[in-house]
């Protein structure tokens, strides 16, 4: 499968002019009920972009009591044009959020009002086939560790304390605890792996609490689709 392609993010214009009195309130308001600091900044962050990029830029509004519907709908539009639908959403309900938050501040009608979010229309994952993991093992054959990170197939390595960890993808990229189940990704979005386990001091992989040493283990992406396949019943 191929992985999609990315669209690069141009710099955000972030300055709201004479729209920015309002926005520090909202952002006020925002830190006052305990949101988290990662949370206030993409929410003004988008009302500003909203208010630089498109009220600013494209129209002659002159004050958040002027703006209406339209201006929202245009600019999810731009933004649909642009960006995914999720990522398009995303803006919209940080918009949706202040303009809630003015429009019981200020007492003005709401222009969002009636709207609806921009539709996010699930994707298929890219996973890594079969045919490009055994590409990838052909690659690695013959080299070491360190030539062919960041990762590379096991046809068998020893787990130390016994027992061998074999048909899996090795790679220096971090796992922390808690992290076993999720993706490995490469560079390109598609999913190479689920990471199952790291090496350790200890000399284990699965269970050891002592220190890792910067590998870990992946179960390649088409034993796990072939496993959960079966587990559904499919």
């Amino acid at each position: 499968m191929t992985a999609p392609r990315s669209r690069s993010r141009q710099p955000r214009q972030l300055d709201a002019g004479i729209f920015q009195a309002e926005i520090s309130s909202f952002r006020l308001h925002l830190a006052a009920e305990g949101k988290s600091a990662k949370t206030v900044r993409t929410y003004t962050e988008a009302v500003q972009w909203f208010a630089a990029a498109h009220l600013l830029a494209q129209t002659s509004r002159a004050g958040w009591e002027e703006v209406d519907g339209q201006d929202v709908q245009h600019w999810m539009a731009g933004l649909l044009s642009r960006y995914s639908g999720a990522y398009a959403s995303n803006q919209y309900r940080a918009l949706q959020q202040f303009f809630k938050w003015l429009a019981a501040e200020e007492e003005l009608p709401d222009p969002m009002a009636g709207l609806h979010p921009p539709k996010v229309t699930s994707k298929l994952v890219p996973v890594f086939t079969s045919q490009e993991l055994s590409r990838l093992a052909r690659a690695c054959a013959g080299r070491s560790f360190a030539q062919r990170q960041p990762y590379d197939r096991l046809p068998g390595q020893p787990a130390g304390s016994g027992g061998t960890i074999s048909d899996m993808i090795q790679t220096d990229t971090a796992i922390n605890p808690g992290n076993s189940g999720g993706a490995l990704v490469n560079d390109s979005g598609q999913v190479v792996g689920i990471t199952t386990a790291i090496a350790s001091t200890g000399g284990g992989y699965i269970g050891e609490q002592s220190g890792s040493i910067g590998v870990g283990v992946a179960i390649p992406a088409d034993t796990a689709s072939r496993i959960a396949t079966k587990l559904m019943g499919g």
